[in-house]
């Protein structure tokens, strides 16, 4: 569905600025739209009705109570996680935006997870399913121009933005973000566990994911990385270049002098020895999870004070961004000018 609304916005590049101007999915969505972005955006107003309200309020008061360290493991642990997986890896470094300007790209994906989890998204907060439309057809977009302009692509890759790897990230996003916390000593109960799969099953039906495969359990959710891990991680060109392009922006970027020295000993601990070694990370490092937690905990008491809030956390990230790149960053479909 959402490779059909891209060959349509190929064909009518007018339409991605209007796209991009939108706050939410307009109820009637304008007459000169082609059938196929209609089908495609009709499809999320549909959605609209069919959620789990329990599931969602459960997901975003977690996300409220440990969206600094959530958001911290994301780019300390599933970012570097999904370069080591090899295939995928090779899809992220044809991205020039990814190597050339990674900030950017980082601080796009983490709007993409405050959208999503901000209290009322999906329920009051409906801009939540304009952001998902938005990734899938950015997905969509990069399985496009691979397929049509990537002369190097080899088959042997697999399609771009397959569904394994679509199923390998949502996972980097949801159980390798709980196990990267159980590493730093922080307890997650199997409840708490199930709600962040549950959600994350939510976000994999709108960005198009065939959730049938889904797991539903901590058990589940571990024996599917693990199949995916043992058929994915491996060392590639790709894949180095990405982690060595995202630990520079770390070095540059984190005010912190214990984690900015360290980045390479921290991404090392997270990933282990196997995605490690695919990555090329040499760390003769020790470091203790319990101690690492304390001092993400102490950056996150300076940052946000003695109450976390969803609010206080989008303050700072807000800053941060218009500090570093002189703005906000949104999710927006790529913008492109006829031949």
């Amino acid at each position: 569905m959402a490779d059909d609304a891209v060959t349509s916005l190929i064909q009518a590049p007018d339409l991605i600025p209007l796209i991009n101007t939108w706050d939410v999915i307009p109820d009637k969505l304008p007459a000169t739209f082609p059938t196929e972005l209609i089908s495609f955006f009709e499809f999320f107003q549909q959605k609209e009705d069919s959620f789990d309200p329990i599931t969602l309020e459960r997901g975003q008061d977690f996300f409220e109570k440990n969206g600094d360290m959530y958001t911290a493991m994301l780019g300390f642990y599933s970012l570097p996680y999904c370069y080591a997986f090899a295939d995928g890896a090779e899809v992220l470094v044809r991205s020039k935006r990814i190597i050339d300007a990674i900030g950017e790209r980082l601080g796009e994906t983490g709007s993409f997870v405050m959208e999503i989890f901000k209290p009322g998204a999906f329920l009051t907060a409906k801009s939540a399913f304009l952001i998902c439309a938005k990734v899938r057809l950015i997905h969509a977009f990069s399985r496009y121009f691979i397929v049509n302009y990537a002369k190097d692509w080899n088959t042997d890759f697999g399609k771009p933005v397959n569904q394994e790897d679509m199923l390998g990230t949502n996972i980097a996003f949801s159980q390798i973000v709980l196990r990267g916390l159980l590493k730093l000593g922080i307890t997650i109960s199997e409840e708490e566990h199930q709600t962040v799969l549950a959600y994350w099953k939510w976000i994999g039906e709108l960005i198009g994911i065939d959730v049938s495969y889904w797991p539903e359990t901590s058990k589940e959710a571990f024996e599917l990385d693990k199949h995916i891990r043992r058929r994915h991680i491996r060392a590639s060109d790709a894949g180095q270049k990405l982690i060595l392009a995202l630990m520079n922006f770390y070095r540059k970027s984190i005010p912190d002098p214990v984690l900015s020295s360290q980045v390479e000993g921290i991404i090392s601990f997270f990933l282990g020895k196997d995605a490690s070694t695919a990555l090329n990370l040499q760390s003769n490092q020790r470091i203790q999870g319990d101690l690492l937690g304390l001092v993400f905990k102490l950056n996150g008491f300076k940052n946000f004070g003695k109450k976390k809030s969803y609010s206080n956390l989008k303050r700072n990230l807000d800053q941060q961004q218009i500090q570093q790149f002189g703005k906000v960053l949104t999710i927006n479909l790529p913008e492109m000018k006829r031949s």
